[in-house]
């Protein structure tokens, strides 16, 4: 059986992260450059992109990966490769981590080559 990730799952898990790092609403939107409404995932409001669960990631000292494992990214919500990466026992989280911005990059890459077409 397959266990979904919903909004409200992520959203608790990241208000759980800031709030054990003693962080605050508005330093974590600082220190991520994400901007206070767009945070309202943090709420459920909304389901935060790969670039800003990068960013949260960086902010609260976390691997992308688990964020895009907690974030349930992956499967039927898009390529299944952050997922795979972020539960590959076989690899350090230092490993997890650079194969994941590696994965970002070349996304990224194409989005702007399809973006200039």
């Amino acid at each position: 059986m397959v266990t979904r990730v919903t909004d409200r799952d992520f959203s608790s898990f990241v208000r759980d992260v800031r709030k054990r790092a003693h962080v605050s609403f508005r330093e974590l939107s600082d220190s991520a450059g994400v901007s206070n409404p767009y945070l309202q995932g943090e709420r459920g409001v909304r389901r935060p992109s790969g670039a800003v669960l990068r960013q949260l990631a960086l902010a609260l000292r976390m691997t992308t990966p688990i964020m895009y494992l907690r974030a349930g990214m992956g499967g039927d919500e898009g390529s299944a490769t952050p997922l795979a990466i972020a539960t590959d026992r076989d690899l350090t989280p230092r490993q997890k981590q650079t194969l994941t911005e590696m994965y970002e990059a070349f996304c990224d890459q194409n989005e702007r080559s399809t973006a200039a077409k």
